[in-house]
């Protein structure tokens, strides 16, 4: 049987804090307000992921702490961050 190795890559969206909207669970970024590893500004988020890491100031976030669809990121209480927090969402796809 030959040994097939999946593909895997990340994609990579670069934000920050103060553009996000909305207050206490309902704060999040739209997709759009990010660029993308190339520094174009993002149109959506992927569709299809195996998973994906959310840093604020660098710092990887645990599971719990957002949620993401195409067009946004949900980040429950992130309107306390300052608003020059450095936001990095990473998708990995397969």
């Amino acid at each position: 049987m030959a040994i097939v190795k999946p593909f895997v890559a990340s994609r990579r969206f670069t934000g920050v804090a103060g553009s996000g909207t909305g207050t206490g669970a309902t704060f999040s970024i739209a997709a759009t307000e990010f660029t993308n590893d190339v520094g174009a500004s993002a149109t959506a988020f992927p569709a299809s992921f195996a998973y994906y890491n959310l840093y604020i100031n660098a710092m990887i976030q645990t599971a719990d702490t957002s949620s993401v669809t195409t067009t946004a990121i949900t980040i429950p209480d992130g309107d306390v961050l300052d608003p020059a927090t450095p936001i990095v969402v990473e998708f990995v796809v397969t």
